[in-house]
This record gives C-alpha cells, structure tokens and sequence, in this order.
C-alpha cells in the first residue's frame, strides 16, 4: 500500500522528468529570424538555463551595439557562473577562481574578483538560484562564454556566442552567424 508521502514523492519525481524533459526539447527546438534587438529604454530578454556544464540555448545570439537583459537560472546541481567576454576576461576570471579556490575542502574561499576596469559580465549562481542582468554588447570584438569556477571548462561548460543581425534566417548550429 501506497503512503501519501510515497505517491507525492512519485509526483514530483515526474513532474521533475517531465519539466527536464520538455526544456531539453525547447532548446533544441528551431528558431526563426530574430525580431528586433534591444535598447537601453527596452532591452531584449536573453533567458539561459546553466545546468550542470551546459549552458542552453546554445549559441547565444546577440546583435552588435544592442543592449540585452539577461536572464539567468542555474538549474544544475553545484554553482555555477556565466562569464562573458574576450580572452581576457575569460583569463582573468580563471584566474581569480583558481586563487579563491579553497586549499582544504570546507574552507571558506577568498572572494573572486578581477580589476573594476576589466570589460564583460561575471554571474554567480548557487544551485536553484536566478538573476537578471542588463548588458550592452560590444560593437566589436570576440565574446565567449564560460563557467570559469575550475573544473567546470574542462567539464565542456562553454558556450557559444553568435553575432547576428536582425531579420537574418538562422544558421544551423556549427555554421557561420546570421549576416
């Protein structure tokens, strides 16, 4: 017999499988032509799901010069973060990770942290938690998109970053950027 705690249990658990289920196929599901990009007075929302070393959708697509709102929801398991920008932002934050990186498990870490001059976007996520961030997109110049807590690159979680123009047809992934 089957004890109410049993059968909510089961519920959520598929509940759950449906939820993943489903968000697996929206972000494989094609895209049309992007509509408008956004702007400082309307920013185009940019929603990201970071799970446990993917991003998705992958790739982001972002028009030059436009200012977007991120939003942003870590639906893995450990923390994660969405770091964007060029080489140098990459390396940067790599760097700050790995010297705030605890010696001895259950210590507490230093603070992450990188020079307020340096160009591009950090957030933090801990498991189940979400974020909204506004961003204008550089007119010019390499954007890529990473987890730099260390490990989690070489786990594969990196993402892709196009350049689009509005009203280009889609690319299929792995193909040049719309215009």
């Amino acid at each position: 017999m089957k004890t109410a705690a049993s059968t909510r249990a089961t519920l959520a658990l598929a509940a759950l499988a449906t939820s993943l289920l489903l968000s697996g196929c929206a972000a494989s599901a094609p895209r049309g032509p992007l509509e408008r990009s956004g702007s400082a007075a309307e920013p185009r929302p940019v929603n990201v799901i970071m799970r446990d070393y993917v991003f998705q959708p992958t790739p982001i697509e972002l028009v030059p010069g436009e200012t977007v709102r991120f939003n942003i929801i870590n639906g893995g398991l450990l923390p994660h973060e969405f770091v964007l920008g060029d080489r140098g932002v990459q390396a940067a934050w790599a760097s700050a990770e790995a010297a705030a990186t605890p010696p001895v498990p259950f210590a507490t870490p230093p603070p992450a942290s990188v020079p307020p001059t340096l160009a591009g976007l950090r957030v933090y996520l801990r498991s189940g938690e979400q974020s909204s961030v506004t961003y204008e997109v550089p007119a010019q110049g390499e954007l890529l998109l990473a987890c730099q807590i260390p490990g989690h690159v070489d786990e594969g979680m990196v993402g892709q970053v196009r350049r689009v123009r509005v009203g280009a047809p889609p690319t299929e992934p792995g193909r040049d950027a719309r215009g």
